[in-house]
């Protein structure tokens, strides 16, 4: 049903200082800022190998303005969305009403880059509650144009997402959702014993959403929680953020075998960032 995940939305009061604080995280300045005129919203994009990642705020009047407003008002600044790509959204629309989910037309999107006037333009297809659980999520199919590629990436900035935290209340529920709906591939299902925490993987173009379980009695709910990003050097990395004034916790390793951590303390925009590294 879905060929990637497209990108991941983070939900900022002001865009400008946002931007600049993740140009500092990720080393490179982002490859798209533009508005989109008619929801009331502006953004900035950062390009990775997998996956893209939005800065979104809201600038004028519309209903994406009223979205991160109420994101906003709800939980401050954060992640909010996962977007996922298909290269058919029809297909997928058909697919969902067929499985007895009331799900609306698929509507048309356009933006223009502010550094140069290109346009892109896209279809998206938002979600109904049942399916997204709390978490701000549609489906994307990219109709004209693209966005531009960053320059060629340093061993010290992140080159793709590794994975995404997605805390649940409900694991059966999600994977009734995201491996029987989605058809993406459940690679593990496992109870962590000194966590007490049952983990599901889900892989997909190079990335894997790692979901995590603290049952309760609410009704089920799911939110993204934070981001891991891949560097193909992480003392490089670790020395970039000090010199940039980003707080970043020492390197120690990893809890999954042959990799090094660095947690990135500081200008996230009140989102847990972690820098890996994968030791070949």
């Amino acid at each position: 049903m879905f060929n990637s995940l497209d990108h991941l939305i983070i939900a900022v009061e002001d865009l400008e200082k946002a931007t600049q604080n993740y140009q500092l995280i990720m080393g490179a300045p982002p490859v798209w800022s533009g508005e989109h005129k008619s929801l009331g919203t502006s953004n900035t994009l950062f390009n990775f190998q997998n996956t893209y990642l939005e800065l979104l705020s809201a600038t004028g009047e519309g209903l994406g303005a009223d979205l991160i407003n109420y994101y906003l008002k709800d939980a401050g600044e954060g992640l909010i969305g996962m977007v996922f790509a298909t290269n058919d959204i029809n297909d997928v629309h058909q697919s969902l009403q067929n499985r007895g989910f009331l799900i609306g037309e698929p509507t048309d999107g356009e933006g223009a880059n502010s550094a140069d006037q290109k346009i892109r333009k896209w279809k998206n297809l938002f979600l109904p509650p049942d399916l997204t659980r709390g978490i701000f999520s549609f489906v994307i199919e990219h109709t004209h144009g693209h966005l531009p590629q960053p320059d060629e990436q340093k061993e010290s900035e992140p080159c793709k997402l590794d994975h995404v935290v997605i805390n649940t209340n409900d694991a059966d529920g999600f994977i009734e959702i995201y491996k029987d709906v989605f058809s993406l591939r459940l690679a593990l299902d496992k109870t962590i014993e000194h966590w007490q925490k049952r983990m599901l993987f889900f892989r997909l173009n190079q990335t894997t959403i790692e979901v995590i379980e603290q049952e309760d009695n609410l009704p089920p709910n799911d939110k993204i929680w934070g981001l891991a990003w891949d560097v193909k050097n992480i003392e490089k990395a670790h020395q970039r953020l000090e010199d940039a004034g980003v707080e970043v916790t020492t390197i120690q390793k990893g809890i999954k075998e042959k990799t090094l951590v660095a947690t990135v303390k500081s200008h996230t925009h009140n989102v847990p960032t972690l820098f890996i590294q994968h030791l070949d």
